[in-house]
């Protein structure tokens, strides 16, 4: 197996992106990040693409050949993963390991949804598709509830309380503010945030990530030539991907995400790295109870205590361990097959040292956490700066 880098990486801003086609989208991204890598499209020899439901939000199937097209990647293989929330980081996982296998030198690796030309009902429906559709969407639960069910009992066992939720959110956007890619580009504060509306007790509405559209992508090469196109080369040092019953009732515990604790010990043991070697991480904070229960499950802090680390400042951009300096989904955006692809620039720029006004001082390790539906899907990535 060969080492894999990242020689070149963009996305597009995400938000409202009226007039502009999910092909536009893509295209948008993939090509500046080939034009980042130095390469041209005829470089590129297969294309996987992470995206959830552009059959039901744009009502366009057979998503790969129809974005390459755009990109002139004409005649190689292209591929379209889907894993719920975490497509982009499932179709980052199999780039990394078609270089990996030496079946390919150059991979274009992108995620992209339109989500926002649908009725807010019509989203929610679409989006409950990536629960248990007999036990959970049938019956009306949507993932407002299902994450609001696991802060619940996350409070009632370790003590965490609603405005210990609320400083995520007010972090999260102090990071988005400083993000030009960002949807939600403001501060907000925590009296703002504690008594927004009520969406599924206790999670108020500053605890929800946003409907979005947007892309990301990233060129994949062989480590071994990688200086060849890229000053500054970002390696793939460890990855893991896991999974979980879907449905939450089925789990012995809401308060964990086995998938999430599977899949980083895959990464950190494949980095011979532990959590406390990390120097920034993108975590996948669909909800603000995501975040907290994520920084417990990848080792950085005690179970119980991701309430706490929040609320002391160890998850600021110069705190002990930066979390989400891109914002977040909660304010950058949630497009939900491009997080997982998005996730992996901003770590990118972090580690090139470009991150502008979020930049975290001397970052040199960053993580992925990308999940798909409540858990069910977790995949995490490990990078390092050559």
């Amino acid at each position: 197996m060969r080492d894999v880098s990242i020689i070149g990486a963009a996305e597009t801003n995400f938000g409202i992106l009226e007039g502009k086609t999910i092909r536009d989208i893509m295209a948008e991204a993939g090509t500046k990040a080939i034009e980042d890598s130095g390469l041209n499209s005829k470089d590129i020899q297969a294309f996987y693409l992470g995206n959830f439901a552009g059959s039901n939000f744009v009502g366009q199937n057979h998503l790969a050949p129809y974005t390459a097209s755009a990109l002139g990647l004409n005649h190689i293989p292209c591929t379209r993963l889907e894993d719920a929330c975490a497509s982009g980081g499932v179709a980052l996982r199999e780039g990394v390991m078609a270089v990996a296998s030496g079946m390919y030198d150059f991979v274009l690796v992108g995620g992209v949804e339109k989500m926002t030309s649908v009725t807010t009902e019509r989203c929610t429906e679409i989006l409950s598709g990536a629960a248990d559709e007999e036990f959970e969407a049938r019956v009306g639960i949507t993932f407002p509830g299902l994450f609001a069910l696991m802060a619940r009992r996350h409070m009632f066992e370790y003590g965490t309380t609603k405005k210990q939720l609320s400083m995520v959110a007010v972090k999260n956007h102090k990071n988005g503010a400083k993000n030009p890619y960002a949807q939600m580009r403001k501060e907000i504060t925590l009296e703002k945030a504690l008594n927004s509306v009520v969406i599924a007790d206790p999670l108020n509405l500053y605890d929800c990530s946003l409907v979005s559209d947007g892309a990301a992508a990233i060129v994949l090469c062989p480590a071994d030539y990688a200086h060849e196109y890229s000053n500054i080369p970002i390696d793939v040092i460890g990855f893991g991907q896991s999974s979980d019953v879907i449905s939450v009732s089925e789990r012995p515990s809401i308060t964990v995400l086995q998938s999430t604790v599977k899949a980083s010990m895959e990464a950190y043991k494949m980095a011979n790295l532990k959590p406390q070697d990390i120097d920034v991480c993108e975590v996948h904070d669909c909800f603000t109870i995501s975040e907290i229960i994520a920084t417990e499950d990848l080792g950085f802090v005690e179970k119980g205590k991701g309430g706490k680390a929040v609320e002391e400042g160890m998850t600021e951009i110069d705190g002990v361990i930066p979390i989400n300096p891109s914002g977040g989904l909660k304010a950058k955006g949630h497009p939900v097959g491009a997080t997982g692809a998005s996730q992996a620039v901003e770590t990118v720029f972090q580690l090139r040292g470009v991150a502008g006004e979020r930049q975290v001082k001397n970052a040199e390790i960053g993580l992925m956490h990308n999940l798909g539906g409540s858990g069910s899907t977790c995949v995490v990535h490990i990078l390092k700066r050559r």
